[in-house]
């Protein structure tokens, strides 16, 4: 058994590495600049002074540092041989991605570097310009500037610099500072279209990085518990998601042990009195429960049971929320009201697992009775009870254990539509409004959580294999 649990556990960690890497990649393929992530609405857009502007670079350049951005994205880069090693060092993320596609075109880094730098060096000479002297012609060029950052069309780009040259020599205060580099701008655009290098592109180069790259910086923050900051409030992920992960399990651990503490017994007696009446009408309960809506039975309870406009009888359970005593009341009375807020919306997470379960252990049950060392356990004439309970359950155990395994990873992923409905602030709830306000952070952190959640109900899940029948081995449960 230990040779078994101790592969599966070798498998654990490739398989996690790999779910990883697809999330690493998925977060950086999401929509939006994962620098400005949390800005304060700081925006290079806004023309200011010189030194609004390098307050800004400077800014985005140490945000950038403290989230691991300024690094190469993985261990090693497989390209061609016209990209250089250093793309990554344009932290812009459109930015970097227009020079991308340049270089896909024309293949000519130098020429394409030379050109970025000149519309930097436009940019700076126009910041550099008094703030107060054709300041229409200033707002002008620096929103071409800003699109012609991230063209890489050749008619879109062509058309961006003869706009540019008409703002320039349109206004003599502008032509002074700025027509010699608007001049060397667009020549450098002519060097990178007349002097490609494709052939470039067809040679193959592997670059290697080391460990200072994006993803180890990511996964060695995430598996130390540092999940990055929130978009929406620059706070810790983790500080974020602590409170509705807690009301989440304050949900999810009830309605799992009395989905399970319910089911399994039913499922039990139902096998061994097939056919009986309570197997009847217990087949037909559950199964219509399993048919009914979870929303629709959530919204039904809210409405008949927790007010008294139906009759003052039918007030049974408190509204929806939490209550409303504050955080310095004691603990012993902020619980008891919690928990009696938290009565229906359990239910509702249970009520619809009951058939699933209880089918599923009855068919285990039945499938493990016939077999011949039963047949022989009841020739000897050993208690029906200790016959159902020691043998007979035990090894009907598999299809349980997989299905515990399979709801570990939902513990921490909340239901949305019930917590919604209750007004319960769970991790579903959560999790969606993270996707509306685009809080990337959070969302692939409850990713990866439940990946590891996953990983580990399955590692669980072998063990018990194993624990419930020692002839389990490796070659067994492929």
């Amino acid at each position: 058994m230990l040779r078994y649990f101790g592969t599966r556990l070798l498998v654990f960690i490739p398989t996690l590495l790999v779910i990883s890497m697809v999330a690493f990649a998925l977060s950086r393929l999401t929509p939006g600049d994962p620098v400005e992530c949390g800005f304060d609405g700081m925006s290079e857009m806004n023309l200011g002074t010189a030194t609004d502007r390098n307050t800004y670079k400077e800014t985005y350049a140490n945000e950038a540092r403290v989230k691991g951005l300024d690094k190469p994205y993985f261990y090693f880069s497989f390209t061609s041989a016209a990209y250089p090693d250093t793309l990554y060092r344009i932290l812009d993320r459109f930015e970097r991605q227009s020079l991308n596609k340049l270089i896909a075109q024309y293949g000519n880094w130098p020429r394409i570097s030379e050109y970025y730098s000149n519309i930097q060096s436009l940019e700076e000479a126009l910041f550099s310009m008094p703030k107060n002297q054709s300041r229409d012609g200033q707002i002008v060029l620096l929103r071409d500037l800003n699109q012609l950052k991230i063209a890489y069309q050749k008619e879109s780009i062509t058309a961006l610099l003869d706009q540019l040259q008409k703002t320039v020599q349109a206004d003599s205060l502008l032509g002074v500072h700025l027509a010699n580099p608007a001049s060397s701008l667009a020549a450098s655009y002519q060097s990178v279209q007349s002097e490609t290098t494709p052939g470039l592109l067809k040679i193959p180069r592997l670059y290697w990085h080391g460990i200072e790259n994006q993803y180890h910086h990511w996964f060695s923050r995430f598996i130390k518990g540092d999940f990055g900051t929130s978009c929406r409030n620059s706070q810790p992920v983790l500080d974020r998601i602590k409170p509705s992960l807690f009301w989440t399990l304050m949900m999810s651990l009830p309605a799992f042990f009395l989905a399970f503490s319910i089911s399994i017994p039913i499922g039990v007696y139902t096998a061994v009195n097939p056919n009986s009446w309570f197997d009847k009408i217990s087949t037909v309960t559950l199964f219509i429960l399993f048919s009914l809506p979870s929303f629709w039975i959530a919204t039904l309870l809210i409405v008949f049971f927790t007010t008294k406009e139906y009759g003052w009888f039918m007030d049974i359970f408190p509204g929806v929320g939490l209550g409303d005593l504050s955080t310095s009341a004691p603990f012993g009375d902020r619980f008891w009201e919690s928990s009696a807020h938290l009565i229906l919306p359990v239910f509702c997470m249970t009520y619809s697992s009951f058939a699933f379960i209880s089918r599923q252990m009855r068919r285990g049950v039945i499938d493990v009775i016939r077999q011949d060392y039963i047949r022989t356990a009841k020739a000897k004439g050993l208690p029906k009870n200790k016959i159902v309970w020691k043998h007979v359950f035990r090894n009907s155990l598999f299809p349980l254990i997989t299905m515990i395994a399979m709801v570990l990873p939902g513990l921490i992923g909340g239901a949305v539509i019930i917590e919604v409905l209750f007004n319960i602030p769970g991790m579903g709830r959560e999790t969606v409004e993270a996707i509306r306000s685009r809080d990337w952070p959070v969302v692939y952190t409850v990713l990866m959580l439940a990946a590891v959640l996953t990983l580990i109900g399955n590692l669980i899940g072998d063990f018990f294999y194993a624990m419930a029948d020692p002839r389990v081995t490796l070659d067994s449960r492929n």
